[in-house]
């Protein structure tokens, strides 16, 4: 599902900002773009996210600024003093005084320091991104859900429609038999009569009954309609777990009933129900590999 989120947490170790997307795809793909600071927790960071979101294409971007004057050098006030009590300790026994340049001094090795991230305790700055990434994803979860209830609205209109044509196709199925018989009936009558002979009606009961069992749609009907009540159990069940897989798994059923359906059944009023709950089902399979 398409959707976007933006979190952002500050702290002691400053300010770290979210920004996801999602786009569809059947399966989960991440993308994550994090501050070289935070490179030791991309891994953490794309197993949180791939927990707490089972489909689509993410692309997540993760800043983390720290706090003002933290990133600028600083002075190092032990190695100050060492280089002034060594300067002290080399002056000649006779001077008495010297003035020490500090321009000169700030130049010196070990002076000038960065604060070095070691001195941040990674669980602390994990607790700390974990926090930020797991907001930004609630964001992002709001947005879906408006537009999977839209979705979800979708999915129910068509399963209807695909409910209602299969009832058409079951008081269409026994005309089915009776058609083929009255067929095949006036096709021997008229050949018997143009030669003279008799057929037992027996045996044409029989021929009738092999093209009723071959036509015979009754138990791809009954599956497509527990295929269709699971597909709503699913739906109805609300967004406590995932179900974009096991709604596509069941359009899959779904599809390869009415194709039986439609190779089986010779009735053009049928076919055309057929075309239209093909046209149906399309449509929902292109919703439901979106949903996660």
């Amino acid at each position: 599902m398409t959707g976007q989120g933006h979190a952002t947490v500050k702290g002691d170790l400053g300010t770290i900002h979210i920004e996801i997307r999602t786009v569809n795809n059947r399966g989960f793909k991440c993308s994550l773009r994090a501050s070289d600071s935070l490179a030791s927790l991309e891994s953490k960071i794309e197993s949180l996210a791939r927990s707490l979101i089972h489909r689509g294409s993410v692309q997540l971007n993760v800043t983390w600024r720290r706090p003002p004057g933290e990133d600028l050098p600083r002075i190092d006030a032990e190695v100050v003093n060492a280089y002034v009590q060594q300067l002290t300790n080399s002056l000649p026994s006779e001077v008495t005084s010297t003035t020490i340049d500090l321009t000169n001094l700030i130049g010196l090795p070990g002076v000038i320091a960065s604060r070095g991230e070691s001195q941040i305790d990674q669980d602390d700055l994990w607790q700390f991104a974990q926090t930020a990434v797991t907001q930004s994803i609630d964001n992002l979860n709001q947005m879906r859900a408006i537009e999977g209830e839209r979705m979800v609205d979708s999915l129910r209109t068509d399963s209807a429609s695909v409910a209602n044509r299969l009832k058409t196709i079951q008081t269409l199925a026994p005309r089915s038999t009776d058609v083929y018989r009255g067929r095949l009936q006036s096709k021997i009558e008229r050949v018997l009569k143009e030669h003279d002979l008799q057929v037992q009606t027996v045996d044409l009961l029989r021929e009738v009954q092999i093209y009723a069992d071959r036509v015979d749609i009754s138990e791809e009907i009954t599956r497509l309609q527990s295929h269709l009540t699971m597909f709503n159990d699913v739906i109805d069940s609300g967004p406590n777990e995932p179900a974009g897989r096991k709604l596509d798994f069941i359009i899959q059923e779904m599809f390869r009933e009415t194709n039986t359906i439609g190779s089986k059944a010779s009735d053009a009023e049928i076919s055309a129900e057929v075309v239209e709950i093909k046209c149906a089902i399309e449509r929902m399979r292109e919703l439901v590999q979106n949903l996660e």
